[in-house]
């Protein structure tokens, strides 16, 4: 796979997985985001991204970059959770 065809995959991502809730907002009264709520997310994923490119493109061993780019996905997966539920009942706590 090319780099740009890479990078391409990688930024399509986050609008993927935006529109599920976007498109599940016209079927369902349960899902009630605001244009905050899209933004946060949109940053949160792009980040992501940004961050999991710059391990790629920069870390040359294979066992290292797994390791950085599962901590980023835990890192980033423990935020949403948070920001969604408050597991840790932090002031940023969706709850």
């Amino acid at each position: 796979m090319t780099l740009k065809k890479r990078r391409l995959l990688l930024f399509a991502l986050p609008i993927l997985v935006l529109l599920i809730p976007a498109i599940g907002m016209l079927f369902s009264t349960e899902i009630n985001w605001s244009p905050f709520d899209f933004l946060i997310a949109a940053c949160i994923l792009y980040g992501t991204i940004f961050m999991i490119d710059f391990i790629i493109r920069t870390i040359k061993s294979k066992k290292q970059r797994t390791f950085l780019i599962i901590a980023v996905l835990i890192l980033v997966l423990l935020v949403w959770v948070e920001l969604s539920v408050g597991l840790f009942g932090s002031a940023l706590a969706g709850s």
